[in-house]
Formats: C-alpha cells, sequence, structure tokens
C-alpha cells in the first residue's frame, strides 16, 4: 500500500488473489499427524503461510525413491502458489533440494527447498575443528546429488531414523495414521546420540526433515549443541520478505 506525501488518498496495489502470507510451502501428500512444530501445522509459524498439497508425492516416493518423475508436478505447484501470492516458496521436505535450481528457474522467487541449505551457514559459525551433522529421517537414501543439490559438503557425517522404532515406520513408510509422539522424539534423540558419539567433531547439528522441529529442543538438550531444523531456516527466509519494521 502506497500514500501520497501531498494528499490523503491511498491506493491499494493489487494483482494477487490472496494477501498477507507471502511464503508458500509444498507440502508431500500424507496423513500422518502433523503436530505442532511440524512444518505441515499452520500453528507452528508466527506468520500466515500458503499451502499446496502436490498430489502423489507420498513421503515414499520422495524419500525412498528420488522423487522420480515428480519434478514437473512441484513446479505445477510452485506456480500455483506464486499465482495466488507466494513471494516465495520453500517444501516441506529436505530430500526435494534435488529439485532446488529448477524450481526457482520456474516460479523468478526465491526458493529454499530444503533445510540442508543452512549447512554452509552453520559451518561458518563454528571455531576450528569442528563441523555440522546432519540428522536425516533416512540415511541410506540421502545420497551425494541430495547434499550437492544443497551446497553440503559430500563428507558431512550423517545418521537416519530408519533404526527407530516409530519416526521413520508412521512418516516414510506409511504404517499407520497415528504416532506415539514420545518414542518418535527418542528416535530423533537417538539418531543425534548415534552422530555426536561416531563423530566428536560435529559441532552443530542441522536436522534434514521437517518433522523433526518438534523434537529439536530435546535433541539439543540432550547432546548440549545448536540444533538447527526448518523452523530456524524459514523463519530467517520469512524475515527477508518481511523485515521488521522498528519505531
Amino acid at each position: 500500500m502506497t500514500t501520497s506525501a501531498n494528499s490523503s488518498s491511498r491506493i491499494a496495489r493489487g494483482g494477487k488473489a490472496i494477501y498477507g502470507a507471502p511464503l508458500g510451502i509444498l507440502m508431500l501428500e500424507a496423513r500422518f499427524p502433523r503436530i505442532p512444530g511440524d512444518m505441515g501445522n499452520g500453528t507452528t509459524w508466527p506468520f500466515p503461510v500458503l499451502y499446496r498439497v502436490v498430489s502423489g508425492a507420498t513421503p515414499e516416493k520422495v524419500v525412498l525413491k528420488g522423487a522420480d518423475g515428480l519434478m514437473p508436478d512441484f513446479i505445477d505447484a510452485a506456480k500455483d502458489l506464486v499465482r495466488l501470492g507466494a513471494e516465495a516458496i520453500t517444501t516441506n521436505c529436505g530430500f526435494l533440494s534435488l529439485f532446488q535450481k529448477e524450481i526457482a528457474a520456474a516460479v523468478g522467487v526465491p526458493v529454499a527447498t530444503s533445510s540442508l541449505m543452512q549447512v554452509p551457514w552453520v559451518q561458518a559459525t563454528l571455531p576450528p575443528g569442528k563441523r555440522v551433522g546432519l540428522v536425516t529421517v533416512s540415511g541410506s537414501t540421502l545420497t551425494p546429488a541430495h547434499l550437492e543439490a544443497a551446497g553440503v559438503p559430500l563428507d558431512t557425517p550423517l545418521v537416519g531414523t530408519e533404526n527407530g522404532k516409530e519416526f521413520f515406520r508412521v512418516l516414510i513408510k506409511a504404517e499407520k495414521d497415528d504416532m506415539d509422539i514420545a518414542q518418535a522424539e527418542r528416535d530423533v534423540v537417538e539418531a543425534g546420540k548415534e552422530l555426536v558419539a561416531r563423530h566428536p567433531d560435529v559441532g552443530a547439528i542441522v536436522l534434514e526433515c521437517t518433522n523433526m522441529p518438534p523434537y529439536a529442543a530435546a535433541l539439543q538438550a540432550e547432546v548440549g549443541l545448536p540444533v538447527y531444523d526448518i523452523y530456524s531456516m524459514i523463519t530467517w527466509f520469512h524475515a527477508g520478505l518481511r523485515p521488521r519494521v522498528f519505531g
């Protein structure tokens, strides 16, 4: 909205379908519970967001099968969000780093597909001899291509949650709709503890999975290291879209 310095008239600028929600989120198609802190729970965010579910993009297809054949669907969905009014796009799976360049080229607005994109920033904050480690939902299928697309060094240590009792089997394998939150938290914390035990030089952790922020505080308390996730990245991302007005 603009206001003339020489008159009391105001002109509201049009051109979009929805206003006040500049961030668009591309969602996987899933039925597991999205608790507060999960990227897909609207109460997680301290600002309004726009959601678009990409039909057919199940967690199993994206995480275990490399999102094969799904790029056009994600690009079309991102364009829909931009048409609605999104001024920037993100996704709710860190494995979608594979589509970072293509989505950004197609939509013409800032795009941040993956929490993994934080790794270079976090690495820059660490003292000599320390490096970033990753906790991912699926260590066996997070490939060098995923890391390279997000600017992550290929030798970055990582641990997945595949051997847990709840998190992986509910989110990725879709064995049931309900989830034991306490057990899911234990799965994430145990993966983080394993990461630090195997790699003592880890000085900070980045959580790949956008369903992990509800458990970040418990992990940080357990290992005593900084923990970053999709929430930390997207709140930073949004801050550039709507800078705070001081005074």
